[in-house]
């Protein structure tokens, strides 16, 4: 095993976007399912419903370090100051972090917050003339770098704020493989940038992961094609997807991953509304996994962690709580019957 086989999330934990605009119940809800270790792992909730700065592009953009955006009817563009967006954005981000130490109180355990990861940043905010930042590669340079040092600070702030826990951070990178396929579209939407070396990506990547010292990092994400293999390679201890995507070609990577050490947070439960399975049969494809990468049954509470397949911004409160406690009682069942 490698030396994220210390990385121990907990068996369940949620993606991290919540339904409605309410910071302390979101943060009421996710503590009371993920009470301790033993049942999984709390999260910062994103609130995305309350508008523009809490959705993942504008509150990731808050957090840059000496970077600023502003809402233009396209979308984020970085501009020179921090505006009423920027503004806006921390605000709502230092709402949900006093709710999240209101309620995990003498709290002991792994944490984790979330925010936008450097490549998928890069595809959503746009420099001055239009484009993404994804157009110039000097631009990627300096987004990152801002990056990593903000999540930095924020990850300290968080580990003040919550003295018991082991933060945990998680990078969403849904554009990721958009990017390295080139299909991210220009301004004009007429053509694509050009692909991205994957060397580059991965060393990125390792770039802003290798700031967080003490924190390990997932990078989550819900599209089909998650390259294991390079966010393995890059420094992720564990790698978020949405198990009903994966297909037969993704087993050796897997296999690898888990045979490195690297934890598996498994989608399994529907992220909208919906009727939910009973929890033997949320994971009875990560069993059949399993069997086919003829990988040790002893070893599948130890990797996998189980999540909803994505955000739960757009499901009913009421289905968001019943999801999160589902993911909970999924968890028990492969433990009590990994075979």
């Amino acid at each position: 095993m490698s030396e994220n086989s210390e990385f121990r999330p907990g068996p369940a934990t949620g993606i991290g976007s919540m339904p409605g605009g309410d910071a302390r119940e979101a943060a009421k809800s996710v503590a009371g399912t993920f009470e301790g270790p033993e049942s999984g792992m709390p999260f910062l909730a994103e609130l995305p419903a309350r508008g523009p700065g809490a959705d993942m592009i504008g509150r990731t953009a808050g957090m840059l370090a000496e970077l600023y955006a502003r809402v233009e009817p396209s979308g984020w563009r970085l501009g020179d100051r921090p505006g009423r967006d920027t503004k806006r954005a921390r605000s709502w981000l230092g709402e949900d972090v006093d709710a999240l130490e209101e309620f995990t109180q003498g709290y002991e355990g792994p944490l984790k917050v979330q925010a936008v990861g450097p490549w998928t940043l890069a595809a959503a905010l746009e420099l001055r003339n239009g484009e993404v930042a994804l157009s110039d590669p000097g631009a990627c340079r300096d987004l990152a770098g801002s990056l990593a040092e903000g999540l930095r600070e924020h990850l300290a702030d968080v580990r003040r704020r919550v003295p018991g826990a082991e933060i945990v951070l998680q990078l969403d990178e849904p554009s990721l493989i958009g990017v390295l396929r080139g299909q991210v579209r220009s301004a004009s939407g007429y053509r694509t940038h050009r692909a991205v070396d994957r060397q580059v990506a991965e060393a990125t990547l390792r770039d802003v992961i290798g700031v967080q010292a003490g924190s390990p990092v997932v990078v989550h994400s819900c599209a089909p094609d998650v390259p294991f293999a390079l966010l393995r390679r890059a420094g992720a201890a564990g790698v978020s997807f949405d198990f009903a995507l994966l297909t037969e070609r993704d087993d050796d990577a897997i296999g690898e991953a888990v045979e490195g050490g690297t934890r598996l947070l498994a989608g399994v439960v529907p992220g909208t509304d919906g009727p939910l399975s009973d929890p033997a049969g949320s994971v009875m494809g990560v069993r059949t996994l399993w069997r086919r990468l003829g990988l040790s049954p002893g070893l599948l509470t130890d990797a996998v962690t189980l999540t909803p397949s994505c955000g739960l911004a757009g499901a009913s409160p009421e289905y968001a709580r019943r999801a999160l406690a589902h993911c909970v009682r999924a968890a028990r069942s492969l433990a009590d019957n990994p075979e």
